[in-house]
């Protein structure tokens, strides 16, 4: 059996000059080391071997299948090397070429709208002030000159969180206004002048033209004899940075109730130039946003005493902003996380 050994060595060597493939290995590989092989066969005879022959037989075995596997081991690594060799050769590269340019993240066409307004409002003297996006009933609408059950409450879709107290109301803000509360309150009796963007929520059916959740930017100035003058001349000159120095604006009358006397700000339709078109509904002009002054009794619950102090707030949502900048006809796209939208700004 030990010659049988020698001669299965020297017949797997010759066996192995013929292979010239990785496919040719694995064959060669299981013809002479694998389960079936002539020397796994012969392994399962050592039991009919005398006592006295079994350790030669075994030393001889583990010599002849460890240099089998060495050349397995060899002939792979040379045949890889071969095959990585052709494939290189095959596949050139031509180092010439320029590279492909790698995708990077950009801001969000929102986030972008954000800072294009917080930067106006920044070099016209205003601050940045964040408020939270869960807010009680009484800052909500409350405190804001609407009682419960005040009519002006069915301006706003609420969406109501569960509370362990059920007289302590939890909604999702359904605007940025509750913000002037926190603000007022936070920083009497000195004079304010700021900003406060930030997200929003109301419970309507999601549409073109309106979203369950979306931005909006509040602003508000409270000071020492504010009138509707300084309202008008603030947000006149932030059209015009906005929109385009030449902007025209106008001033309609409204109504809301931290408010009085309370206003919508239209500009001159910029796609059209006034002469009327689809974006404008053919009427020349664009809503981009409500204000008027503080209401008195929004300005005593923030802790100002109206009789010596005054001012105005204003309201604008970002994403409608955008929309009237670049023609954009459905709202839904600013949250669809389609990439084909984001790609065109910036």
């Amino acid at each position: 059996m030990i010659d049988q050994l020698a001669t299965i060595e020297d017949e797997a060597r010759a066996a192995l000059t013929s292979v010239q493939t990785l496919d040719d290995l694995i064959a060669w590989r299981s013809q002479w080391l694998g389960k079936k092989s002539t020397l796994a066969t012969l392994s399962q005879q050592i039991g009919k071997l005398p006592a006295d022959q079994r350790p030669v037989f075994g030393q001889r075995f583990g010599a002849v299948r460890a240099a089998l596997t060495e050349l397995d081991a060899t002939t792979e690594a040379r045949l890889q090397a071969a095959k990585l060799h052709e494939e290189l050769e095959e596949d050139s590269i031509d180092v010439t070429l320029p590279g492909r340019q790698v995708p990077v993240g950009r801001l969000h066409v929102s986030t972008r709208s954000l800072r294009r307004i917080q930067a106006i409002f920044a070099e016209m003297g205003f601050q940045v002030w964040e408020s939270r996006e869960v807010e009680s009933d009484e800052y909500n609408f409350g405190l804001l000159n609407m009682p419960e059950h005040h009519p002006a409450r069915d301006m706003w879709d609420t969406f109501y969180v569960k509370s362990s107290d059920p007289e302590h109301k939890v909604v999702l803000r359904t605007h940025t206004s509750p913000g002037q509360i926190h603000a007022m309150r936070a920083l009497h009796p000195h004079p304010i002048r700021m900003i406060l963007p930030g997200k929003c929520y109301r419970y309507e059916p999601v549409t073109a033209r309106s979203e369950m959740m979306f931005h909006q930017v509040e602003g508000i100035v409270v000071g020492q004899h504010i009138t509707m003058t300084d309202l008008k001349g603030t947000l006149a000159n932030f059209a015009r940075r906005m929109f385009g120095a030449e902007a025209q604006v106008r001033f309609r009358p409204s109504y809301f109730p931290f408010t009085e006397p309370s206003v919508e700000v239209d500009v001159e339709c910029f796609i059209c130039g006034g002469a009327g078109c689809r974006v404008c509904k053919y009427t020349g002009w664009l809503e981009i946003l409500g204000a008027g002054m503080v209401h008195p009794t929004v300005l005593r619950n923030g802790g100002y005493d109206p009789e010596q102090w005054s001012g105005f707030a204003f309201g604008m949502g970002p994403e409608r902003q955008t929309m009237l900048l670049y023609g954009i006809d459905d709202i839904r796209w600013f949250f669809s996380n389609d990439a084909r939208f984001r790609q065109q700004f910036g």
